[in-house]
């Protein structure tokens, strides 16, 4: 059945329009999620760039095409931006531009544009840029992945979808050479209604992807701390018992490691509880890009951080003293101070299948004790504790006879 061009103008004009508008609804309902308004903007210029389409023929005989495609171009610009954001990026508003800036260069140049099909493969090659930069974007957040596997699925489903179908023109043009330019055979209406469906499809699945972001939003901040964006402590204990979870299936240790910032109450005496707050956050902000993905830090409250991660000591050695000399440099100056921030940690290990979280917290907090009062600004770990404890006296020291062994019992009595 021959599919008639201008319904499908009109027809993608006016879905993609209230697309758009159920986009903005959405996003001024709730704008915990910036994304769908840069979303919900890219539907609005594209339903508005189809409609340009329509009259141009007419109205703007001379440069009406190009404009249309220069505004779809920058529709795939905001959708690539909206993808940024989602994950806590800065938009690029030249990057959202680039694309129809190099349309409106490239359609200046009549010996690019003289080839049958030119436009429509270099319109395609734009859209499978900004469909790939899309891909890696939704792919970013490596610490923190939004709703696990089936929501990373579908973020990467969107750009796929995106590229394969723009990408088809110029499969299309490349095995049927001789055939008439795509824009006026019979594959160009396939074209436009798959390109339909695509963007009906689309608009499905932001939906879905954005809910999930508002959902974790929410779930996070019951578990995150307000100052520094690690975990609280209800949500490290969280996060803790799930790693240990993990490696008691493996057979593997885990490692528990307590910080603690050197001299903190000089920190906010000296120059106010202000400093203070930007020298935890300081911390927090190395903490978390020294260690690995897999690892959970978190704050237990003031100035005390833990982190559990798979491993044993040796493993926890180069992970510690990684966060340790960080934060030396980093706190060298602090919020235009000198202050010389330093912090000191304390290790403990144990095999995930008797590793109670709040036990390895309590011995990791003795060698963080230990290495305070050592000198601070340095690792201690359970052997170290147990190296510097004194030797159990032998029986030889006290004697043999019952009053000997009277009076060691009569010293240890306290009065």
């Amino acid at each position: 059945m021959p599919l008639d061009i201008p319904t499908l103008y009109l027809v993608s004009t006016c879905i993609t329009a209230l697309l758009g508008i159920f986009l903005l609804v959405l996003w001024l309902q709730d704008r915990s999620v910036r994304a769908l308004g840069y979303w919900a903007s890219a539907y609005l210029i594209g339903g508005f760039a189809v409609a340009v389409w329509i009259v141009s023929p007419d109205l703007l005989p001379a440069a009406g095409a190009d404009l249309a495609s220069a505004l779809l171009f920058t529709c795939c610009g905001l959708i690539w931006s909206g993808a940024r954001k989602f994950h806590g990026g800065e938009a690029s508003v030249g990057g959202a531009v680039a694309g129809a800036l190099v349309w409106l260069v490239a359609t200046r140049m009549p010996e690019l544009m003289q080839w049958d099909n030119s436009r429509v493969i270099i319109s395609s090659l734009i859209i499978t840029v900004y469909a790939v930069l899309t891909a890696i974007e939704l792919r970013r957040d490596r610490r923190n992945p939004r709703g696990g596997k089936a929501s990373q699925a579908r973020a990467l489903l969107i750009p796929v979808m995106h590229g394969v179908i723009f990408l088809s023109p110029i499969f299309t043009t490349t095995l049927f050479a001789s055939a008439a330019p795509i824009a006026v055979n019979g594959f160009f209406p396939l074209f436009a209604l798959l390109t339909l469906l695509y963007v009906v499809g689309t608009a499905f699945i932001v939906v879905v992807m954005a809910k999930e972001h508002s959902a974790l939003i929410h779930k996070t901040a019951a578990m995150s701390d307000h100052l520094t964006g690690l975990f609280n402590r209800r949500g490290f204990f969280e996060a803790a018992e799930k790693l240990v979870l993990a490696q008691r299936k493996l057979g593997q240790p885990v490692t528990v490691m307590m910080f603690d910032l050197d001299h903190f109450k000089s920190i906010n005496d000296r120059f106010g509880h202000e400093v203070g707050d930007e020298a935890l956050q300081a911390f927090a902000a190395t903490a978390s890009t020294s260690m690995r993905l897999h690892d959970v830090v978190g704050r237990l409250g003031g100035e005390e951080f833990a982190a559990i991660l798979p491993g044993g000591t040796e493993t926890a050695l180069m992970v510690a003293e990684r966060v340790r000399s960080a934060f030396e440099m980093r706190g060298v100056e602090i919020s235009g101070h000198a202050m010389n921030a330093t912090v000191s940690v304390g290790i403990s290990e144990s095999l995930a299948d008797v590793a109670h979280v709040q036990t390895m917290l309590a011995r990791a907090d003795r060698a963080l004790y230990a290495a305070k009062k050592n000198g601070r600004n340095r690792i201690c770990t359970e052997k170290d504790v147990r190296d510097a404890a004194p030797a159990a006296p032998s029986p030889e020291v006290f004697g043999t006879t019952e009053d000997a062994m009277a009076a060691n019992i009569a010293d240890a009595v306290p009065a």
